[in-house]
């Protein structure tokens, strides 16, 4: 059974936050990702591979290196995601801000 992979397992992971900000400045190798990160070529490997999965990253084979590049749309639906729950939890707040309001006033 293959998993579903989403964004939001992409951001999940420190790891994988710490290679889509490196990318985003520019794209770069594996060894350039490895570099300076203190985990194994082989830990970032896996790591690409969600990304990847997720579509945050594309591979692409440039001679014998393979090129990572950030695809900083998908985080669109994060920030959908958020502004959607903040909209909600805003709604929320402001009913029981006003029940409160209410209730405190009929008792006195």
């Amino acid at each position: 059974m293959i998993e579903r992979r989403d964004i939001f397992q992409a951001i999940a992971d420190p790891t994988r936050r710490m290679i889509i900000q490196k990318l985003s400045g520019r794209a770069l190798n594996i060894g350039q990702i490895v570099e300076d990160s203190g985990i194994s070529r082989q830990g970032i490997a896996k790591h690409l591979k969600v990304l990847q999965q997720c579509k945050m990253i594309t591979l692409t084979q440039k001679g014998r290196e393979q090129i990572c590049e950030v695809r900083l749309e998908q985080l669109d639906e994060v920030v959908d995601w958020v502004n959607e729950s903040r909209k909600f939890w805003n709604q929320r707040l402001e009913k029981l801000d006003k029940f409160l309001v209410e209730t405190k006033t009929t008792k006195i």
